[in-house]
C-alpha cells in the first residue's frame, strides 16, 4: 500500500549537489505540483553535480538551474524545517543533521540509504553507470512510498 503525498518534502543529503537535487527533480516531475519539494545540503558550497545533470536529463528532468544551499542557508532566508511534512534524508551525515534541527518539531524524518555515486568509477561510462545506480535508487524509494508517477511522469519513462 502506497502513502498519501505530502503536502510538502524536503530531499537533504550532504552537498546538495547529487543525491537530493536528483530527488527533488524526480520528485516534481513525477508527481507535479500536488507536493511542494525543495532539497538542501548539510553543506552548500559546490555546485550541482554535471553527472547528476546528465543522468536526470536522460529522463527529461532538468538539473542544471539548481543552485546548491544548506540547512544554515535555509534558517538564514527565513525558510522554517517545521513547514515541511516530511524530511527524507538521503545520507547518514544529513539524516543526523535534519533530526538534530527537528528534535523539538512534530515532524517526520525518514531516511533512504542511497549510494553516493561521486568518486566511483574509473571511466566517464563507468561513473554514468553509478550516477543512474544512485538515481534509480531515489526512482525506486519513491514509486515504492507514493505510486507510479503521474501520466507525464510515466510518460517520460516510457511506460
Amino acid at each position: 500500500m502506497t502513502a498519501e503525498l505530502p503536502h510538502s518534502v524536503l530531499f537533504c543529503c550532504d552537498h546538495n549537489a547529487v543525491r537530493s537535487p536528483m530527488a527533488e527533480g524526480l520528485m516534481k516531475k513525477f508527481y507535479g505540483q500536488r507536493s511542494y519539494v525543495q532539497s538542501a545540503g548539510v553543506k552548500g558550497e559546490m555546485e550541482i553535480d554535471g553527472f547528476s545533470i546528465a543522468v536526470c536529463k536522460e529522463m527529461d528532468v532538468e538539473l542544471s538551474r539548481h543552485r546548491t544551499r544548506s540547512f544554515d542557508e535555509m534558517e538564514e532566508w527565513g525558510d522554517d524545517l517545521g513547514s515541511f511534512d516530511l524530511i527524507v534524508a538521503l545520507s547518514p551525515a544529513s539524516q543526523r543533521r535534519a533530526l538534530e534541527l527537528t528534535r523539538y518539531s512534530h515532524l517526520d524524518v525518514e531516511y533512504w540509504p542511497i549510494l553516493d555515486p561521486t568518486g566511483l568509477g574509473e571511466t566517464r561510462a563507468a561513473k554514468l553507470e553509478k550516477y543512474r545506480e544512485a538515481r534509480d535508487q531515489i526512482i525506486d524509494h519513491m514509486t515504492r512510498k507514493w505510486g507510479a508517477p503521474m501520466e507525464s511522469g510515466a510518460l517520460a519513462m516510457g511506460k
